[in-house]
């Protein structure tokens, strides 16, 4: 490139590559391994990934060297080889792209072992390691990326400014409220990072294109100013071993020229991109110039609830009450969604429960950290919600967090709470949450799980060894109805079945033919299926859940309603009344039916509660 990068930024857009962990696990890399290794290993694997990303449009390429710091490199006993691993991921990356692309040595955070001791001082002089070797490689600037604190980015900025001159890229992972895990905002993040020397600043990983707009939105345009912004695509499902995403390359089209109306000029893409991506945002890209008068996009404003006062408890229900099983071969039973709070405040959970409970629901299902976000235990708030509402918890137990042994001792306690009802899934992996830094667990699977809770029920553990008594679990599983290979997907209910699962809860239903067709391919399935309707919110809510949110299609003419609708309470109507549409639809071939309550709004799924059990009413009097 004959042009300096930042020359080059203060006039023009810049397409960027996305990921290379993405692209080295699509080609048989185990995720376990060192990916910065394979510098030395497979350098022809590397050139290859690069070039295909160059030729896809990028003019900007990162080196494969996020976690070459001596820190991180010390979890592989290859802390001795930080030059190297550096000094090479330059040159392999210069190899592949020539004089069509800039090459940025990427930099992430250093962290080591869970058990080894460092200090802030320790992570300075390795990041200053590693950044003199990329940047006496000869890459055209450096890129610290995916920091989810403040303090710890501005450390390595720091490291960077000491060591080379090359331009500094510094982007933070916010989580969905636009802040770091130290509690910073965007917009004064951004004023320190340029303060100390940044040269570009932007944010990156976490969430899709729907997450990052949101968080760069109060960020107001200056003079001197360079947003970057690489989005994943999408959130991740864990299927038979691998990660996949479901964000097309034409939303992601799209999300590009959207953060170009907000000012971004380095556009990317991280966790989940690939080749695809990076061309269909080059394209669109195309012919487009930089904005210097921002687009001011409309955020969904989140108001913290006030604290409640501690209500009466409520009753526990009865023990030998008839189990949702039961119930649904007699009538019409609804099972409602609500996920526990983030913070320390359960009292807006108790209220919903309350209501919910009042309104008819039958049971409330809790997510184990749905997403991988941190929330307060499932099993804490279900037998506080049993316990104040008098509403019985049906509780999912993910794979994700605890070995063999864990998960038996999860199961135990539950059973010692005189919580009976469970749903068996595989859960969201930890990486794309808001504790990237821990680990995915995955001793076993959601079909194991549910085999081994039901060999509970006969009184024995997992190891084979006797419980001196019985549990008596009801065990739910999930099901995916949505997008193709329906055929397959029947498989792998059947599989659930046959591991014991009780009834079916499934993904949302956001088209009423879909009711009928999952009706005639569920008939033969021996146990009670539980549809999954889910309110819209807003315009933004919908177009995030179909292109990002792994298990949701919205139809089109849906999406349309929702986008005459807009956003606010005329939204929030609209997207009750699409949910009547289909609660009645399900109703037509089902005596189950899930809600899925958005944000904790829980007005919404009492409402449609009670309009599902007073539309049951009307037929048996009519």
């Amino acid at each position: 490139m004959n042009t300096s990068l930042l020359d080059h930024l203060r006039s023009s857009l810049l397409v960027a590559d996305g990921a290379l962990g993405t692209m080295l696990h699509a080609r048989g890399v185990p995720m376990d391994v060192c990916f910065d290794g394979i510098n030395l290993s497979r350098p022809d694997l590397i050139r290859q990934i690069h070039e295909e990303y160059v030729d896809a449009g990028a003019r900007l390429i990162e080196t494969n060297t996020f976690g070459a710091n001596a820190l991180s490199l010390s979890k592989y006993n290859l802390e001795d080889q930080v030059e190297s691993l550096n000094a090479r991921g330059v040159e392999v990356a210069r190899q592949a792209v020539g004089n069509r692309a800039y090459v940025a040595g990427a930099v992430g955070p250093a962290r080591g072992l869970p058990h080894q001791e460092y200090t802030e001082a320790d992570q300075v002089r390795v990041h200053s390691e590693q950044i003199a070797a990329l940047a006496g490689s000869g890459a055209d600037a450096i890129i610290l990326e995916t920091f989810l604190r403040l303090d710890e980015l501005k450390r390595a900025l720091a490291a960077c400014k000491e060591v080379c001159s090359l331009p500094a890229i510094c982007q933070l992972a916010v989580d969905q409220y636009g802040q770091t895990d130290d509690g910073a905002e965007v917009v004064e993040a951004f004023d320190q990072l340029r303060a100390a020397g940044a040269d570009v600043v932007g944010v990156n990983c976490r969430s899709g294109p729907k997450g990052l707009l949101d968080a760069l939105a109060p960020v107001p345009l200056s003079e001197g100013l360079v947003l970057s912004a690489f989005p994943n695509a999408g959130s991740p499902v864990y299927v038979d071993g691998r990660f996949i995403y479901e964000a097309t390359p034409e939303y992601f089209a799209a999300s590009a020229l959207r953060l170009r109306e907000q000012g971004v000029r380095l556009i990317g893409g991280c966790c989940g991109t690939m080749p695809e991506h990076v061309q269909a945002m080059s394209r669109a890209l195309e012919g487009q110039t930089i904005v210097t008068r921002k687009k001011v996009l409309p955020i969904e404003v989140r108001v913290p609830a006030r604290p409640a006062r501690p209500d009466r408890p409520a009753p526990a229900p009865p023990a030998a009450e008839p189990s949702i099983v039961d119930l649904v071969r007699k009538r019409v039973t609804v099972i409602v969604e609500l996920d526990p709070p983030r913070d320390l405040d359960h009292g807006p959970m108790v209220r919903g429960a309350k209501a919910l409970k009042k309104a008819g629901t039958d049971a409330l299902t809790m997510a184990d950290n749905s997403l991988a976000v941190t929330r307060i235990s499932n099993m804490a708030v279900g037998q506080i919600v049993k316990e104040e509402a008098g509403v019985r918890p049906l509780l999912h137990i993910t794979c994700r967090d605890r070995n063999l042994a864990s998960l038996q001792s999860q199961v135990l306690g539950l059973h010692a709470l005189g919580i009976d009802h469970v749903l068996a899934v595989t859960g969201d992996p930890v990486k794309f949450g808001d504790q990237p830094g821990a680990s995915n667990v995955y001793d076993v699977s959601s079909f194991e799980l549910i085999r081994l809770i039901k060999q509970m029920n006969e009184g024995v553990g997992f190891s084979g060894r006797t419980l001196n008594g019985r549990t008596a679990f009801t065990v739910a599983a999930a099901f995916d109805p949505n997008g193709p290979n329906l055929d397959r997907r029947i498989r792998r209910l059947e599989r659930k079945v046959e591991a014991g699962a009780d009834l079916i809860m499934t993904q949302p239903l956001f088209d009423p033919c879909q009711a009928r067709a999952l009706h005639a391919a569920t008939r033969d399935a021996g146990v009670p299926i539980f549809p999954g309707v889910m309110p819209l919110v807003s315009e933004g809510n919908t177009e995030f859940l179909h292109n990002e949110v792994p298990g949701f299609v919205v139809p089109d003419d849906v999406r349309a309603r929702m986008a005459r609708a807009g956003r606010g309470r005329k939204a929030r109507r609209e997207g009750v009344a699409i949910a009547r549409e289909l609660i009645e639809s399900v109703l037509t071939h089902f005596n189950g039916l899930y809600l899925i309550t958005p944000f904790n709004r829980y007005p919404m799924t009492v409402e449609l509660t009670e309009f599902a059990l007073q539309a049951t009413s009307r037929e048996e009097t009519g």
